[in-house]
């Protein structure tokens, strides 16, 4: 029994269909400052040489030389995405004297690597912006 509204949205006028649910929801919403923090995380992600590293962690930490090995990047690049990672928590270091060893920071990372993999694992994706649906 939802009867449209009109709401005003920055300058334009948008068809609500339910009402009260569109509230709710919004103002579940997280603040603009932590959808952007978010976002930049996927973004790290979303760079396949940067998962790479992540991956190769899941089985616990690595220094950079063993990373550069596992993932066929050189040392720099591996110092370089190790460095943005850290810069979002998404790795923390351990130094033991000259070597530093890096992990993931926390289950939440765990966590969204594993969900990811799953997720590719058992769907077929098809790739609209490689020009096809092979």
């Amino acid at each position: 029994m939802n009867s449209y509204s009109e709401v005003q949205i920055d300058g334009c006028t948008v068809r609500v269909v339910d009402a009260p649910r569109v509230e709710s929801v919004r103002s579940r919403m997280p603040e603009q400052e932590d959808l952007v923090d978010t976002a930049e995380v996927f973004g790290l992600l979303g760079d396949p040489n940067r998962l790479r590293l992540l991956l190769a962690l899941l089985d616990g930490e690595l220094c950079v030389c063993d990373l550069a090995a596992v993932t066929g990047q050189s040392e720099s690049a591996v110092s370089h995405a190790l460095r943005l990672l850290r810069a979002h928590r998404v790795v923390a270091v351990r130094r033991a004297g000259r070597m530093a060893y890096y992990r993931l920071e926390d289950a939440h990372v765990r966590m969204l690597l594993d969900l990811a993999i799953a997720h590719t694992g058992h769907t077929q994706a098809i790739h609209p912006e490689r020009g096809g649906n092979d």
